[in-house]
């Protein structure tokens, strides 16, 4: 159990629309797996979260709608709060920017370093609407990149290539307020010196990613941003939206949103210990260097949180004594995007659904599980409603909840409802109770690596041992011959459903809550999984289906709804047809993957070494832009085993694995149950 605390931050959503399915698998649902984990665990861990509520894009929306931008933050913070609860998050609490407690906070550190002489005032030119009579904000303006030539770019930076330039230097900028073309206009603001903070950031960097192991996406953003060099980057902003600038002569500007936001954190964490009386009991958490502190969030927002609000924070502590430093990120793991039937989300061309609104059709767990085994970790994923559908009724329905509908309702019919007793183990049973026994700590390893698209897999492959266990043990038959042998094999698999429904806690936390239930069982402690824990003879809860199929008609309608120029399945009619023969000519074997690495010099291509039992090949996949190496060892695959080697880069591949083309342009290797042996043919 661990002793010291740990503090978990999820990317404050901006409260100018509702979330969708693409900011929960880049941010939240990790998170919250995480926290939920470390809670089994018996972890002193708090999760923040809340509203970002300043900025641009609310006070475009609330001049679009002739309201008051309050208007709009009330709307949508009220429906993304809902969207949270209904998804299952854990928030110790969910807060806004726009309270006061937030306000005050970030007042403080501007001030802080105001006071301390660190805050540089300048001279700059900004857009300024004549027609308006007001200063543009970066959103206002667009226009066309001086560095790769986008024509959405903003008026000092480039979502697409990440450059950011002087607004003098954009090419043919046009007001989002009027339409007309803006001119550039004196401003005074201040600003903060990120520059003279570079050093020390990578320096904190290198230490972190050696200890802790960063994400290589993390790592590489921010050598970017080094090898550009940090730059003063302004603070204030010409808005009347916002928290105030705290200091005479500046009442008619705000703080830039990018600078007070990532202090919601913080402001958050003292509201949440104000809300439960022990006001300065958020030091404890912020202030303790024993602290560790994660923060999640997606890689549009790597720049903010692995190298400003860090920046932050050194300079804050660089001013205060060491009770009062506040703690650094020990680790940022930050995901890709999620895409929707192969493209962004987009609500111009109505493509892809809000969080809100698909669960008004569908299963929190079963939206949990769909995207957790999809979360972008290591590059962009994508979304669709036949992947939804088939994670939902191949694996949830019938490997997970046929496992504990066959073996409750079996114990039900033949044995009272009552735990049945345990007698004499077989080779068989003492295998799984070896495997339950190794179970929790595999699966908490890969959590504390973040890895948990890999620990689903592995507790999904757990309920297909259980119901390859009941098959084999075959209760139906021995239940005439030999009851001790049936009761032994049924207690067992009641050992397996605990073990289940622990271990899928964080990921499925309904469905788990109904499967311990059933088991007449109140703990949920982490330890207790992979144990004996069940008496024989405790009576049991009536079995209840967990999960009830998805019809393709429904699919169909949301696929319509949300997805409307989705492309067509494949025109088979187009294919050319081959003979029986030609086919058997092909010999498919089942092998699995047992190392790989990338090959020198090349993107795509991956040497792995794959085992089909006895024998041993290497296979030059080019893979390497849908895997790294490490997502690949374990994975049980097709090889094409009698194609003549060839040669890749100067290596000798020895066959070809089978894969297909994902919606997102990529590739996603043909997987083989874990239960198959190695050198099966596929016929």
């Amino acid at each position: 159990m661990a002793k010291n605390k740990i503090l978990v931050t999820a990317a404050l959503p901006y409260a100018n629309g509702p979330i969708h399915l693409g900011h929960l698998a880049g941010a939240y649902l990790p998170a919250d797996i995480y926290v939920r984990y470390q809670r089994l665990r018996g972890t002193d861990i708090i999760f923040i979260c809340g509203s970002d509520e300043h900025g641009v894009p609310i006070t475009i929306t609330a001049d679009n709608e002739k309201v008051s931008p309050e208007v709009i933050i009330d709307r949508y913070h009220a429906i993304n709060k809902q969207s949270f609860e209904k998804f299952g998050m854990s928030f110790d609490i969910y807060s806004r920017t726009s309270h006061p407690i937030h306000h005050k906070t970030a007042a403080e550190f501007f001030l802080d370093y105001y006071n301390s002489g660190l805050l540089v005032e300048k001279k700059s030119l900004q857009f300024y609407d004549t027609s308006r009579q007001m200063f543009l904000p970066d959103r206002y303006v667009e226009g066309t990149c001086p560095r790769c030539g986008n024509e959405n770019a903003r008026s000092d930076e480039c979502e697409n290539c990440g450059a950011l330039y002087d607004p003098s230097e954009l090419i043919d900028p046009v007001s989002k307020i009027s339409g007309q073309r803006p001119e550039l206009k004196e401003t005074s603001h201040w600003f903060f010196p990120f520059g003279k903070f570079q050093e020390r950031l990578e320096s904190y960097i290198a230490e972190m990613d050696e200890k802790y192991g960063w994400k290589d996406n993390v790592l590489q953003y921010c050598k970017g941003w080094f090898s550009a060099g940090l730059q003063d980057r302004a603070i204030t902003r010409d808005l009347d939206w916002g928290v105030k600038v705290p200091i005479p002569g500046f009442e008619n500007k705000v703080l830039y949103v990018w600078f007070e936001a990532v202090l919601g954190y913080i402001s958050a964490t003292k509201e949440l210990f104000k809300q439960r009386g022990e006001e300065e009991t958020w030091r404890d958490y912020w202030q303790d260097p024993e602290t560790k502190y994660v923060a999640f969030i997606g890689k549009d927002n790597i720049v903010f949180h692995a190298l400003i609000f860090p920046a932050m924070l050194m300079a804050w502590n660089d001013l205060h004594s060491d009770d009062e430093n506040f703690v650094l990120p020990q680790n940022i793991p930050a995901n890709e995007f999620l895409n929707f039937e192969g493209k962004k989300f987009s609500k111009s061309r109505k493509w892809g659904i809000d969080v809100i609104d698909f669960l008004s059709h569908f299963k929190a767990d079963s939206l949990r599980y769909t995207l957790t085994m999809n979360l972008p970790e290591y590059r962009d994923t994508d979304f669709s409603w036949k992947d939804f559908q088939a994670k939902h009724n191949n694996e949830l329905a019938d490997i997970l909840g046929n496992f504990v509908n066959r073996t409750f309702t079996f114990i039900h019919k033949n044995f009272e409802g009552k735990v049945p007793a345990l007698y004499t183990l077989s080779t068989r049973d003492e295998e799984l109770l070896n495997q339950l026994e190794g179970y929790p700590q595999k699966i908490a390893d890969l959590f504390e690596e973040y890895r948990f698209k890999d620990a689903t897999l592995e507790i999904m492959n757990l309920a297909r041992a259980g119901n390859k266990y009941f098959n084999d043990s075959e209760p139906w038959k021995t239940l005439k011959n030999d009851r001790e042998k049936c009761s032994t094999t049924l207690h067992l698999c009641l050992q397996t459903i605990y073990t289940l429904g622990l271990l899928f806690m964080p990921v499925l936390p309904k469905s788990s809550e109904k499967i311990l239930k059933m088991l007449g069982k109140r703990s949920v402690e982490w330890l207790h999984a992979g144990k004996l824990n069940l008496v024989e003879g405790e009576s049991l809860g009536q079995p209840e289906i967990l999960f009830r199929k998805i019809e393709d008609e429904t699919i169909e309608e949301m696929k319509r709804k949300t997805a409307p120029e989705a492309e067509e399945e494949a025109d088979f009619e187009k294919i050319d047809p081959i003979s029986i023969d030609q086919f058997f000519e092909t010999d498919l074997r089942v092998a699995q993957i047992v190392e790989a690495e990338r090959v020198k010099k090349s993107e795509k291509l991956i040497k792995v070494q794959v085992s089909f039992g006895k024998e041993r090949r290497q296979v030059i996949a080019g893979l390497g832009k849908a895997y790294e190496p490490e997502e690949l060892i374990g994975k049980k695959v097709i090889v094409v085993a009698n194609l003549k080697p060839a040669k890749l880069m100067g290596l000798e591949s020895h066959g070809m694995m089978l894969a297909v083309d994902t919606p997102d342009g990529g590739l996603k290797v043909v997987e083989i149950d874990q239960s198959v042996n190695n050198g099966t043919k596929v016929r």
